[in-house]
């Protein structure tokens, strides 16, 4: 199977001031390329040429997860943003949330505090267990609870090649940002 980079569905200004063109570009033209690239490169010929990344992600390790782990990620990320996003979750998610939490701002700061205090880089993620259970997770690196048997919701990109251009080292001001773009009608369908 050969990935390719997902188009993004708005356009590469659209998230501003949020994220800027420039840090759209670079992540997603930049970054996702390279992940997608060497992906592709580095599964011929191998078990995994032609599973879904989701499987790759699953059976893999080594510089194959790493890569197909990033491809993922992003994916998720990327279509998980939207210049009419913020606001809250409705429906099942909303009610998950508030069950596991209490509200939507509580679950907000501890998913704000996981990708704060998550050291180096990796991603913050809001994912499903397998019991049906909403859990909040620190992946290092380019790790993704799908390794872990989970199903990723929400994941915000703590990498500091998402955020640097627009907040240098100011990762709670990014994070905090983040949820006045999420779009959440695509995110509660993974739910």
């Amino acid at each position: 199977m050969k990935f390719e980079l997902i188009t993004l569905p708005y356009a590469t200004d659209a998230l501003e001031p949020v994220i800027s063109k420039e840090t759209v570009e670079f992540h997603h033209g930049k970054h996702l390329r390279a992940y997608v690239d060497n992906l592709n490169k580095l599964i011929q010929g191998t078990p995994f040429e032609d599973a879904d990344l989701e499987t790759i992600v699953r059976d893999s390790d080594g510089a194959i997860f790493n890569n197909a782990g990033q491809t993922l990620n992003h994916n998720l990320y990327f279509l998980s943003l939207s210049p009419d996003g913020g606001g809250r979750p409705t429906g099942a998610l909303a009610k998950a949330i508030d069950d596991k939490w209490g509200s939507f701002e509580n679950f907000k700061e501890e998913f704000t505090k996981a990708g704060t205090s998550l050291f180096g880089s990796g991603w913050a993620w809001l994912a499903k267990d397998p019991n049906g259970q909403l859990v909040i997770t620190q992946e290092p690196n380019g790790s993704n609870p799908v390794a872990h048997g989970m199903t990723p919701i929400l994941g915000f990109d703590v990498w500091e090649h998402a955020y640097y251009l627009d907040y240098q080292n100011r990762r709670p001001d990014h994070l905090n940002a983040l949820w006045n773009i999420i779009d959440w009608e695509e995110v509660g369908k993974r739910y």
